[in-house]
C-alpha cells in the first residue's frame, strides 16, 4: 500500500474497532463485563471508569458479581447503574451488587438486531466519509502537480478497494453479531 494511504487505512480501522466496541456493550442474552464499559461512578467527586473502583466478575451465565474495593462505593456504584441505559435493577447486600439478566424477549432481540445494523451503517458511513477525505486529498495533489493524473487514478483505486474491504468486514461484523442476538 502506497505511504500516502497509510493514514485513510488507520482511520477506516479505528473507525471498524470503535464499531466492535460498541457491539461489545450489547447484551445479548448472556452477562457480559463490557456492557458496563461505558459507565462512570462518581469517585469523591471525579467520573471513573466502574472497572477501576470495583472487581467485575460472571459468576452464572446471566448474572454479574460486581464487587467494590471500598464499602462505601456500594450505593454510588447501584445509583450509576439505575441512571444508566442498562434497564437493570440493581441488587445489593451492602458488600456486592448483583446484576440479573432476564431473558430477552424476542421483541427486544428485533430491537437489539436493528440498533446493531444502524450502528453498522454509522460505521459504514464514517469510512465513506473517510474515503471522501482521501479522495478530496488526492485532487488537491493533481492540482498542485505533486502526482500525475495517472497516479491520482491509480491511488483512488487503491482507496476504494480499502473502502470495499473496510465495507465488507462491517457487514460481516453486523451479521455475526444479529446472529448472535437472534439466537435464542
Amino acid at each position: 500500500m502506497d505511504d500516502r494511504l497509510q493514514q485513510y487505512d488507520d482511520k477506516m480501522q479505528k473507525s471498524f474497532d470503535n464499531l466492535l466496541g460498541e457491539f461489545g456493550s450489547i447484551r445479548a442474552g448472556r452477562a457480559n463485563p463490557h456492557v458496563l464499559d461505558k459507565l462512570r461512578v462518581d469517585y469523591y467527586g471525579t467520573p471513573t471508569a466502574l472497572q477501576q473502583v470495583a472487581n467485575i466478575s460472571v459468576p452464572e451465565p446471566r448474572m454479574l458479581l460486581i464487587q467494590p474495593w471500598e464499602p462505601n462505593m456500594v450505593r454510588e456504584i447501584e445509583k450509576a447503574i439505575q441512571t444508566s441505559d442498562l434497564g437493570i435493577n440493581p441488587t445489593n447486600d451492602g458488600k456486592v451488587i448483583r446484576l440479573t439478566f432476564p431473558e430477552l424477549t424476542e421483541e427486544r432481540r428485533k430491537d437489539l438486531a436493528k440498533d446493531v445494523k444502524k450502528k453498522g451503517e454509522n460505521a459504514k458511513v464514517a469510512v465513506r466519509n473517510i474515503r471522501r477525505d482521501a479522495n478530496d486529498s488526492l485532487k488537491k495533489m493533481s492540482k498542485s502537480n505533486d502526482v500525475s493524473e495517472d497516479e491520482v487514478k491509480q491511488l483512488e483505486d487503491e482507496v476504494q478497494k480499502l473502502t470495499d474491504k473496510y465495507i465488507a468486514k462491517v457487514d460481516k461484523a453486523v451479521e455475526e453479531k444479529t446472529k448472535e442476538i437472534l439466537t435464542v
